[in-house]
């Protein structure tokens, strides 16, 4: 017998349950991936914690995932994910690497000091508004800030409408500004660069020590990542909250539509372009160059959307080029098997 208050503590939807037959409900046991390591996860069912060993037969599977488990408790499958975050990994490498699934809000940490980025948070917003979970910006180290107001404004010069807080991530009660988001069943993922104040966040929003902290360097406001793994919180009052690793390196691919909301206002510009293949340099009647001349529109900004349109896109392409080579040297090595085995029956 399920425990729906249970499940519906751990973020249980009904998007997660129309996934399921009837006669399915009866055989499986829901459970959410609540920490990720290289060889296993740990899960949640609500009444009981399981450590579950990964295998190459196994899909991907990262924190926040609704798995269900089998009679044995051992994996049956893995539900479709309502939010999920991807990047291009890291460095050289030409593979995608899921962050976090199934996150309803984004609280997205900067601190307001040198380190400051409107380019970085565009970044940021872009991967947020492609795994289509909702932004909130996270404006830390408000006890340190001479002038916050001057921050929010420029956060507020790349929409209006996006939800901005400054907080002192010290205080719990300066905290109390993020409680609309944090309810119960919501799940929140905390990004931002290291040493912006994400595990100092974390340790107050939870009342424990449960992350690390490190200062920041002195020279150039930035900071020494202190986290090292994956896993989701369960929040006192309610609602799951997850920290990510520092992530100084967000590459970001196939998120074309994360980019265009991002950047909806030079998207809308350049619907009122004279010529639909404008590239916005010196064409006649290009509306994206008579918005900046009449300053409707930051020439920074217009840079950064063109900067992460060009990275999207040749990322996507290496990637898209990565599964082909993929697939024809899977189709190799079958065509080798199947005649290797096909002289040695002949032998």
């Amino acid at each position: 017998m399920h425990n729906l208050q249970s499940l519906n503590a751990l973020g249980w939807q009904a998007f997660f349950q129309q996934q399921l037959l009837l006669e399915e409900w009866d055989q499986v046991l829901p459970a959410r991936v609540m920490e990720q390591n290289k060889s296993e996860v740990k899960v949640a069912t609500g009444s009981q914690d399981i450590t579950l060993a990964l295998n190459h037969k196994m899909p991907s599977i990262v924190v926040g995932d609704w798995i269900l488990l089998d009679e044995q408790q051992h994996f049956f499958r893995l539900l479709e994910r309502k939010t999920c975050f991807v990047r291009k990994a890291p460095g050289s490498k030409v593979k995608e690497q899921l962050i976090s699934a199934n996150v309803d809000t984004a609280f997205i940490v900067c601190s307001m000091n040198d380190d400051f980025n409107l380019n970085r948070l565009e970044r940021f917003l872009s991967l947020v508004n492609e795994a289509g979970a909702e932004p909130v910006v996270i404006l830390s180290k408000s006890d340190q800030a001479s002038a916050p107001q001057e921050f929010m404004n420029a956060v507020h010069s790349i929409d209006p409408l996006l939800m901005v807080e400054a907080v002192n991530c010290l205080d719990p009660n300066n905290t109390q500004a993020l409680s609309p988001w944090i309810k119960q069943g919501a799940t929140i993922a905390v990004l931002g660069s290291s040493g912006v104040g994400k595990s100092t966040l974390i340790n107050t929003l939870t009342g424990e020590s449960l992350q690390s902290t490190n200062s920041i360097r002195e020279d150039d406001s930035k900071g020494r990542h202190t986290t090292t793994r994956r896993s989701l919180i369960t929040l006192q009052g309610g609602g799951l909250i997850l920290d990510t690793p520092g992530m100084r390196e967000i590459q970001l691919a196939h998120c074309q539509e994360g980019i265009a909301t991002t950047f909806a206002d030079i998207e809308a510009f350049s619907q009122q372009c004279r010529f639909g293949d404008c590239h916005h340099h010196g064409e006649p009647g290009c509306a994206i160059e008579r918005a900046i001349a009449s300053g409707e529109l930051n020439i920074r900004r217009l840079e950064n959307y063109q900067k992460l349109l060009k990275e999207e896109a040749l990322n996507s392409a290496n990637l898209a080029q990565r599964r082909a080579d993929d697939k024809a040297l899977g189709k190799f090595y079958k065509r080798t098997l199947a005649q290797a085995t096909k002289l040695k029956g002949r032998s």
